[in-house]
């Protein structure tokens, strides 16, 4: 299956072509520290040919919610160092999700409960939740144009400090109604400079980051996701399918390490219908010449279908990631997939983000409850038989076995 074979994207050997997507997780610690388990929960999910990390924010001026990781403090560099390391020693690998969420954040979340900025003072129309609460949406401030230069260097300083942690690269988050796509549809950018206006200075924005950042790293280590369809966060643009046509002329003119797509029927997390449901990847594949990825609700039959077809490069998988940390290992053995659980996605600790068995660990536990092997044979291999986000990425699946044995046992 061509799902399975090799692809180079850019300076990204890929082992094959099944993607680990960005996935918001919501368990960094308060100065943004990516969570103490983050290298076991990305090891975990190595076997993918490309890690996508979490969307991580280039300052705390892009902080859209509570635990999320950033990339602009020694700290959180050096925590990220490890979850690179861990990826590395499986032969896996990794870039960063440069991330600044725009008006989508609020003034609870930042400094001295200023107003989030945004290309224009547009309020997303849906109100938010924080903390548990449901909060109303805020009146963004439209950055002043002399400020758009310092938001630039920010994600070329957050790139910098990408490959310093260890990444392999960065892709730069441009969807979901965040900033970059905040400036490029007319909905949320009304802007009378030279950032708005017109479809070709409504990429502007995107243009002056993609030569930052790829100045900094070279073209060959930055991707890019959008998600043209998605109406996330009060997204639209009257002229949809001329924006983004635009748009793939302005980012073959880089020539990237790949474009990532989100398919049509996924809105943030959830599925919808829009006004641009035409453009999906065979669109931008007919209009686009470089590298692609595509993602949203694809199974292992319409992946490797994408992929044979040349409509694709490489397959993103979401969700399934979540519940199925082998993925890659399940979709090729046509294995049973885990359902994932949505009331976990987003909350701290380790349930519901590392304690999710591959099928090695699932073979491990029958063996355990049929009695063809014993406690002792796998506890003796051990340095601890408590299974947790500090348990090495080695002993994880006999650890994770002989917990559930004696939690079953105990019950």
């Amino acid at each position: 299956m061509r799902l399975f074979t090799p692809t180079r994207l850019g300076d990204l050997a890929l082992r094959n072509r099944v993607v680990l997507a960005p996935l918001t997780r919501r368990r960094a610690d308060p100065q943004a520290v990516p969570s103490a388990s983050a290298p076991l929960y990305y090891a975990q999910r190595a076997d993918a040919g490309l890690i996508v990390s979490e969307g991580t924010c280039i300052s705390a001026e892009g902080i859209g919610d509570r635990r999320l990781p950033g990339l602009w403090t020694d700290e959180q560099i050096a925590r990220w160092r490890t979850v690179t390391e861990a990826v590395h020693a499986r032969a896996g690998l990794i870039v960063a999700q440069l991330w600044h969420t725009g008006r989508a954040s609020h003034p609870l979340l930042q400094a001295g409960g200023e107003p989030a900025v945004a290309p224009s003072a547009i309020a997303i129309e849906k109100d938010r939740e924080l903390d548990g609460e449901i909060i109303p949406s805020t009146v963004p401030r439209a950055l002043e144009t002399g400020e758009i230069a310092r938001v630039v260097s920010d994600y070329a300083v957050a790139a910098e400090n990408a490959i310093g942690a260890g990444f392999d690269g960065v892709e730069l988050h441009g969807a979901n109604g965040y900033l970059i796509d905040e400036f490029l549809q007319d909905g949320s950018n009304v802007r009378t400079d030279q950032y708005g206006g017109s479809v070709e200075a409504r990429t502007l924005f995107l243009r002056e980051v993609l030569e930052a950042v790829t100045g900094t790293l070279g073209k060959e280590r930055v991707g890019l996701r959008i998600s043209p369809s998605s109406m996330f966060q009060s997204m639209q643009d009257s002229e949809p399918y001329v924006l983004w046509a635009r748009v793939l002329e302005v980012v073959a003119e880089f020539d990237l390490a790949f474009l990532h797509v989100v398919e049509p029927g996924v809105s943030g997390s959830e599925s919808h219908r829009s006004h641009a449901d035409g453009i999906d990847s065979a669109w931008i594949r007919a209009r686009y010449p470089g590298r692609l990825i595509a993602a949203g609700r694809y199974t292992a039959e319409s992946a490797e279908a994408a992929v044979e077809a040349g409509q694709v490069d490489a397959v993103a998988f979401g969700r399934l990631f979540t519940s199925n940390p082998d993925l890659p290992v399940r979709l090729r053995a046509r294995a049973a997939l885990t359902p994932p659980d949505r009331t976990t996605f987003y909350t701290a600790g380790d349930e519901g983000y590392v304690d999710w068995p591959s099928l090695e660990a699932e073979k491990l536990l029958r063996e355990l409850e049929s009695g063809s092997r014993f406690e002792r044979e796998l506890e003796a291999d051990l340095s601890s038989a408590e299974f947790g986000g500090s348990t090495s990425y080695s002993e994880w699946e006999a650890a994770w076995a002989l917990s559930r044995y004696r939690r079953i046992q105990d019950a």
